[in-house]
């Protein structure tokens, strides 16, 4: 979409079909954190800015695991994608699509994946020139059926479903010819991360990545 982007959208959905959610409460639990995802073969991380310090586990993660591309989820406004710039993430994500952030998302150094929940959305998000979108809140917003639906409408559109995925359902949406890659906090669950059971993350994601 834009020339001056580090990434393309497409260079970063093909870096993994199963692309981690990461809640992340203590900084002290991003390296470890992404360097089990790595060692399980996934080397795409998005850090949600859904805690206190999101900015920083982008920082952390970039200087100590140089292998992964490290991009930002929960992007909502142009400053927050301002923010993680300056943190160092090399893509953001955004659960929707204000025209605020699209039209900052084409001047941001960094491609940014704007998220879409129907045809509408994204139409809306195709007319600024995004043709690679989050669909979220996927399983609430129609699922496989729904996506599946508007690869003949929508041709052009690539997507990386997020929402309600996890080791049951995520095939039913990597089957589809319009999805890239799936979004998922399975291979990093809450307690594994609380209780430090890095190993547990690890063959988590090798299972995920080989199923």
């Amino acid at each position: 979409m834009s020339a001056t982007w580090l990434y393309s959208p497409s260079e970063i959905f093909a870096r993994s079909k199963v692309v981690p959610v990461m809640v992340i409460e203590q900084l002290d639990q991003a390296v470890p954190l992404a360097k089990a995802l790595v060692a399980g073969g996934i080397e795409i991380l998005e850090v949600t800015l859904r805690t206190d310090c999101a900015l920083d586990a982008i920082s952390a993660i970039r200087q100590a695991v140089p292998e992964a591309l490290v991009g930002a989820g929960t992007v909502l406004t142009p400053e927050q994608l301002d923010a993680v710039i300056e943190a160092g993430a090399q893509f953001a994500i955004s659960p929707g699509a204000t025209k605020s952030l699209l039209e900052a998302g084409k001047r941001a150094p960094i491609a940014l994946i704007p998220g879409v929940a129907s045809v509408s959305d994204a139409m809306k998000a195709l007319e600024q020139g995004y043709d690679h979108l989050k669909f979220f809140p996927a399983e609430s917003s129609g699922g496989a059926k729904a996506l599946k639906a508007m690869a003949g409408p929508l041709a052009g559109l690539t997507f990386c479903p997020t929402g309600g995925i996890g080791p049951d359902n995520y095939h039913d949406y990597l089957a589809l010819a319009n999805v890239a890659c799936v979004g998922g906090s399975w291979v990093a669950p809450a307690d594994a991360i609380a209780n430090g059971d890095w190993q547990r993350i690890t063959e988590l994601s090798k299972k995920a990545i080989a199923g």
